[in-house]
């Protein structure tokens, strides 16, 4: 069961700049961007609820693991919505 990605402006930009700046970075976030369409709970996610802001809609906000264990580790930031199977991709920084 898969989920369509939409993409913030933010999250395209970051994309982006992470696509010219660090390639290897990039591989790593289409990878965790591919895990994410295809099950938003796998494991190697470690998915979990933020809770410091929410959605454009005040929607719950949910972290998904780029790298871990490492210094200055990347996460996605996302969303459910705002239609059924579709998931919208907030922003693609450094862990906060």
């Amino acid at each position: 069961m898969s989920f369509e990605l939409r993409f913030t402006s933010q999250a395209e930009t970051d994309k982006r700049d992470l696509e010219r700046r660090d390639p290897a970075k990039h591989r790593k976030v289409l990878k965790t961007l591919g895990l994410l369409q295809s099950n938003p709970r796998h494991p190697g996610l470690h998915t979990h609820k933020y809770d410091r802001f929410t959605g454009p809609n005040g929607e719950d906000v949910f972290a998904a693991y780029v790298e871990n264990r490492t210094p200055a580790a990347y996460r996605l930031f996302f969303c459910y919505g705002p239609e059924r199977r579709q998931i919208t991709v907030l922003a693609i920084t450094q862990h906060p």
